[in-house]
C-alpha cells in the first residue's frame, strides 16, 4: 500500500517544523497509540518488556516549553535505530505493534525512515520519507509512505486500513502543528530565533 500527501502549517519556518519533527519525544508524544518511542543500540535484540517498564512517568518537556538545544541533542540520528510500542484500532481488532525503526537519512530538510513492526497475528514492513518546503504561507510537509500489512490486519484489506492510516497521519500532523502554533506564539521570547539559529 502507497500512500502520499502535503500536510501544510502556517505560519512557520521549516526550521522549526525540522526541529519539532526531530524531536522523539514530540512525535511520541503526537502519534496516536505510541506508548514508547527510544532509541535502542541493536535492532535484532530489543526487549520491549524493559523498555515500557523503563518508561518514565512524566516526558521531557518539548516545544514551545523545551529549550531548542535540548530537542537538538536528543533528535533523531541518521542510522539510528529507535523502538517503539504502537496501538492501533483497525476494525474490529486493536494490535499492539512491537516496532524497529531505521532513520536511513536525515538531512535537511528531508528525512526517510524504515521500519518493521509485528503484533501477534499481524506484522508490517514500511518506508517513509517527509520533505519540507517552504511557501509564502508556512511550510508545506510533503510526505509518502510506502506499507506490506501481513497477517489478520491485512485481511481486512486496503478499504479497511487506508482509513486508518489516514486518520493517524491527520491527527499526528494535527498535534504537530498546535505546538508549532504555540511556538509562534512564543515570538516575544525569542524562542523562534533560537531555533532557526540551530540549523
Amino acid at each position: 500500500m502507497e500512500f502520499e500527501d502535503t500536510f501544510t502549517i502556517e505560519d512557520v519556518s521549516s526550521e522549526e517544523v525540522w526541529l519539532a519533527l526531530s524531536d522523539p519525544i514530540l512525535i511520541k508524544q503526537s502519534l496516536p497509540g505510541c506508548q514508547f518511542l527510544t532509541r535502542i543500540d541493536d535492532p535484532d535484540d530489543v526487549d520491549f518488556d524493559a523498555l515500557q517498564e523503563a518508561e518514565p512517568e512524566e516526558d521531557p518537556v518539548t516545544l514551545p516549553e523545551a529549550e531548542p538545544e535540548d530537542i537538538s541533542e536528543r533528535a533523531f540520528v541518521e542510522g539510528g535505530h529507535y523502538a517503539a510500542l504502537m496501538q492501533i484500532s483497525v476494525g474490529s481488532v486493536k494490535p499492539s505493534f512491537r516496532t524497529v525503526v531505521t532513520i536511513d537519512e536525515r538531512e535537511f530538510p528531508e528525512m526517510n525512515a524504515a521500519g518493521e513492526g509485528s503484533a501477534s497475528d499481524s506484522s508490517f514492513e514500511m518506508s517513509s520519507g517527509m520533505t519540507l518546503v517552504e511557501t509564502d504561507e508556512g511550510v508545506d510537509i510533503e510526505w509518502q509512505a510506502e506499507a506490506d500489512v501481513f497477517g489478520k490486519v491485512a485481511q481486512m484489506g486496503q478499504r479497511v486500513i487506508s482509513p486508518v492510516a489516514n486518520r493517524v497521519v491527520s491527527r499526528f500532523f494535527g498535534s504537530v502543528e498546535d505546538r508549532l502554533t504555540d511556538v509562534a506564539d512564543e515570538e516575544s521570547s525569542g524562542l523562534r530565533d533560537r531555533v532557526r539559529n540551530l540549523l
